[in-house]
């Protein structure tokens, strides 16, 4: 009688253990999230820096600034100095506007001795004068635009000055580029700033990724697009979420620590990606399985 007891308890068990062995998730991997860690384009103190850790930010909000006072002061000298340099081609422009009527008239009188010296009216002389006038002025006129070249190239390399600040103070306004929730805020109001510092890091939390590694005997079995089950501990139970296959990688790596038997640890595997609808519950780095079938 002792005997059978135990025959029947160790059935009991091994029916228990095959049960067990039987509800094995099909793949187990952490969340992940695309961080990205926004950096100052800037120099300067900040003024400020309206964000928090876990505050979700839209994209193209304005959340902080860097201080301009500077770039704008130096922005007011350069459009001083173009006045003052744009003054004096306004004087070369003058000369060549007088220069430029002392030419018509002296053309007028050019035309007028030419007519003359058909007729017989005038002399060689007189004509060579007048040719030769309208040709003195013509190089006068020449002379002084080419005064005016270096001006022009001094107006046009300042208005270059003046647009590179004016880009300075605009990435001075630090502007949110994606929409996200603030993960880490390496920076506060009043520090100084420079340009490549981090400030803050922010990923988008609305969907979350599940990487997890598969065997080659499982990839037959799971396709980009397919709908499957991903499972985290919710207290003594599970919590269901549904997910779609979103990558499936091109070549075999070996198997990270997070397969749970030795002997799966050794083996080459196939790292998947699948993209889960976050409720507010996941989190990066959390543990999670994957089931192709309830």
């Amino acid at each position: 009688m002792k005997h059978i007891k135990i025959v029947f308890l160790g059935s009991l068990l091994g029916s228990l253990f095959s049960c067990s062995n039987n509800e094995k998730a099909d793949g187990y991997g952490n969340f992940e999230a695309t961080e990205i860690t926004i950096s100052s384009e800037a120099n300067g103190k900040l003024e400020f820096l309206n964000l928090e850790e876990g505050q979700v930010l839209e994209k193209g909000e304005i959340i902080g600034l860097v201080d301009t006072l500077q770039l704008y002061l130096n922005k007011q000298q350069l459009q001083a100095s173009k006045a003052t340099v744009a003054s004096k081609s306004g004087g070369v422009w003058s000369q060549v506007s007088v220069l430029n009527q002392q030419l018509q008239t002296a053309k007028t009188e050019q035309q007028r001795i030419q007519n003359m010296f058909n007729e017989n009216a005038a002399t060689q002389r007189q004509l060579d004068q007048a040719n030769s006038q309208v040709d003195v002025l013509k190089k006068q006129m020449q002379n002084v635009e080419t005064q005016n070249a270096p001006i022009v190239n001094e107006v046009k390399s300042i208005d270059a000055k003046v647009a590179q600040i004016e880009e300075q103070i605009s990435k001075s306004s630090i502007i949110n580029p994606i929409k996200g929730t603030v993960l880490t805020q390496y920076a506060e109001v009043d520090e100084i700033t420079s340009f490549g510092k981090p400030l803050y890091k922010i990923a988008d939390l609305e969907e979350m990724t599940l990487r997890i590694y598969v065997s080659e005997t499982q990839l037959p079995n799971i396709k980009i697009g397919q709908e499957v089950t991903v499972k985290i501990d919710s207290g003594e139970e599970m919590k269901n979420y549904n997910g779609t296959i979103s990558w499936i990688s091109a070549s075999a790596e070996f198997t990270p620590k997070i397969i749970q038997t030795k002997e799966e640890r050794v083996n080459l595997v196939y790292a998947v990606k699948i993209t889960v609808k976050n409720d507010g519950s996941l989190k990066i780095g959390m543990p999670a399985e994957m089931w192709i079938s309830e």
